[in-house]
Order: C-alpha cells, then sequence, then structure tokens
C-alpha cells in the first residue's frame, strides 16, 4: 500500500490569498463607484420630477384605498352573496343576490351607500370621494 502526503505548496496559497483580495477590492470600488452616480442622479432632479414621483405616489395610496374598502364592503355583505364588484369614476358598485343582508354595510356608510333592490339583485353603489377625502385628506378636486 503506498501512502502519498500531499504537502501544502505555500506559494499557490499566497496566490490564491492575492487574488481573493484582488477580487474582494473590486467589488468594494464598484460598490462607491455607483453609489457616487446615484447620489448625483439623486441632487440632479428637478422639482418636476418630484412633484410628478408625488403624484404617482399619491395616486397609489388612493388605489389602494379604494381597494381595501372594496374588499371591506365585500366582507361586510358576505363574500358567497356578491355578484359583481366594479368601481366606475368616483363610485363603488356592487351586485348582490337579494337575500343578502345589508345591516352591517349601512351602519358603516350610512347615506353614502345607495341601495336599489329588484327581484334579481341588489344594486348598492358607494361613494368613495368622501371616504378617500375622510381617509386620505386629499382637497377637493
Amino acid at each position: 500500500m503506498i501512502v502519498a502526503v500531499k504537502r501544502t505548496n505555500y506559494k499557490r496559497v499566497v496566490v490564491k490569498l492575492i487574488a481573493f483580495a484582488a477580487v474582494i477590492s473590486l467589488f468594494t470600488a464598484y460598490y462607491f463607484h455607483l453609489s457616487g452616480k446615484f447620489q448625483e442622479q439623486e441632487q440632479q432632479k428637478t422639482p418636476l420630477e418630484i412633484e410628478n414621483q408625488l403624484k404617482e405616489k399619491r395616486a397609489l395610496d388612493i388605489e389602494t384605498l379604494i381597494y381595501d374598502e372594496a374588499q371591506i364592503a365585500v366582507e361586510l355583505i358576505s363574500q358567497d352573496k356578491i355578484r359583481t364588484v366594479k368601481v366606475i369614476g368616483r363610485k363603488l358598485y356592487i351586485a348582490t343576490d337579494p337575500d343578502a343582508s345589508l345591516d352591517a354595510l349601512m351602519v358603516r356608510y350610512g347615506v353614502m351607500a345607495l341601495v336599489k333592490t329588484s327581484v334579481e339583485d341588489i344594486k348598492i353603489a358607494i361613494d368613495l370621494k368622501q371616504i378617500v377625502e375622510s381617509k386620505y385628506n386629499v382637497p377637493n378636486s
């Protein structure tokens, strides 16, 4: 039986350490280079771009607020009774089965919810303008 003992070649270890250090230094230099570029871009933004970003953020916030209100309204009526939910203009339209209970919905929305009952279904229109204004403090527009 032949047993081979492998000795550590110190030259290879040193070369590997130097290569590893070089790679790490390149990544660090690249990181600082890009962070400098991003800072320059942030400083070069015009007030118009900042205003557009704020408008986009506001629109996204209002959209999520409307989605949350639709979800709450559906939960109040009971999801299995809902036929359709639509947002058209400043109104949230919900069509439900004729045997759906609207008590919880009327307690939450009161006069903001217009209800039309027919033999086939119950149609509900909820005014989103007042809800958005009260929750998001949006000026009248």
